[in-house]
């Protein structure tokens, strides 16, 4: 299962309220402005709290960015329950799908997409995805080393949902999704 510790179902009911508005703060003024133009104190005067409480939160914007996006990301895969399977080339397309409508997402509720928010979400979105097929291929009790063709996929897919985001004239995502699929696949045969 994908390293998603329970922390939040632990937290005091007042914290999880605090943090929920900071998100909805964040992720408004994300809409609205854009990540470079976003202060502290916005997200804080946004969500109705002071810039103290924000920083007892997160350290600063960038880690809410990135909690925000592992937040919203991994529940993603848990509403399609990607992270309590194991590989299959289905399972595959599946992630491949939630990876590229996840991308558009996030991008398109940026209103000024920026060079280092989308390194940032990049970032997060690659680490996530390289756990969870990790986890995939360890299930499979191969003695062949899982992380070279983890990391291979991982680029493969995150590249594949970049590459769609951008293009001008899109396909149909599913029938994307199936000429995209035996790239990555070809990689992970051996484990299937």
């Amino acid at each position: 299962m994908l390293s998603n510790p329970n922390e939040e179902e632990k937290l005091d009911p007042r914290i999880k309220r605090t943090r929920i508005l900071i998100l909805q703060a964040f992720e408004s003024l994300l809409a609205e402005k854009g990540f470079e133009s976003i202060s502290v104190q916005d997200i804080a005067t946004k969500a109705d709290i002071n810039r103290g409480t924000f920083y007892l939160h997160f350290p600063d914007k960038h880690a809410l960015l990135d909690y925000s996006v592992a937040h919203l990301f991994r529940q993603e895969i848990e509403k399609r329950t990607l992270n309590a399977c194991h590989y299959t080339p289905e399972n595959l397309k599946n992630l491949i799908l939630v990876v590229c409508e996840f991308h558009g997402h996030i991008h398109g509720g940026c209103a000024q997409p920026h060079e280092q928010f989308e390194s940032l979400t990049e970032r997060t979105i690659k680490s996530i995805l390289f756990e969870l097929l990790s986890y995939w291929l360890k299930q499979t009790g191969t003695k062949i080393q899982t992380d070279l063709p983890a990391t291979v996929a991982t680029w493969s897919i995150y590249g594949l949902a970049s590459y769609y985001g951008h293009l001008k004239k899109r396909p149909a995502l599913d029938k994307f999704v199936d000429e995209a699929l035996p790239l990555v696949a070809v990689n992970l045969e051996q484990f299937a």
